[in-house]
């Protein structure tokens, strides 16, 4: 088992305005001074208040039940279902990933909605999504670079609530990871606190590859990787 852990500063995201510009739903050439205003006020402000964590630990001897649909991992179960297992059911060993952005973006956004400022809560919201997959873009990279000196390849990353995949067996997926680096914490029904965080698998082996996201198969539209992919 090998855990390896990260601290991000916001500048080494590489971020910008247009990008969370577009994650609100703005196109190119449309009328939005005001609004831009307000997001590059909100974005220097989220570079003071962000605590961006990640970490992954690698399980080597994954164990796959192609009747089930489901891997075995350092001896506990996860049902991941059909989408899943058929993108990650090549790999020899397994990484289980936390990333969070921090909690206080959360708390600001929380707390302008509960004023009525609705705009600039879903902006503090919209960044703080961005923030934390952009993180995890960078661990996931990080992953990729530490395996390939070795022949191996990883695939996509996947998150219990995605795909079919229940959310409830997030529970058992933090069970697995050692010291929690990230701080995140999970409520009974499995919602992570501070809520801008994300947590899942990625497949590592010599076998695997990384796809395009398999939207066309998933009835989950309001997906951080639909949302991705349609950019």
């Amino acid at each position: 088992m090998l855990n390896k852990t990260f601290q991000f500063d916001f500048k080494d995201l590489k971020l910008s305005v247009s990008r969370i510009e577009k994650g609100i739903g703005y196109n190119d050439g449309q009328d939005r001074e005001i609004v831009t205003e307000l997001i590059v006020d909100i974005f220097k402000e989220s570079q003071e208040i962000s605590n961006i964590k990640a970490q992954y630990t690698i399980f080597q001897g994954a164990q796959f039940d192609n009747e089930t649909k489901s891997v075995e991992i350092n001896n506990v179960s996860f049902h991941i279902k059909k989408i899943v297992f058929g993108q990650i059911k090549k790999s020899d060993s397994i990484a289980i990933f936390l990333c969070t952005a921090g909690e206080e973006i959360g708390i600001r956004s929380r707390k302008a909605m509960q004023e009525r400022d609705f705009l600039r809560g879903y902006i503090y919201d919209v960044i703080g999504s961005e923030i934390v997959e952009a993180a995890v873009d960078m661990m996931q990279n990080e992953l990729e670079k530490s395996v390939i000196s070795s022949g191996k390849k990883i695939t996509n990353r996947y998150s219990p609530g995605y795909c079919g995949w229940d959310v409830a067996e997030q529970h058992k997926l933090f069970r697995l990871v050692p010291g929690n680096y990230c701080g995140i914490r999970l409520t009974q029904s499995a919602l992570m606190d501070p809520v801008k965080s994300v947590s899942g698998i990625i497949g590592i082996g010599k076998n695997v590859k990384m796809n395009p996201y398999t939207c066309s198969l998933c009835d989950l539209k309001d997906c951080i990787y639909r949302k991705a992919k349609e950019r």
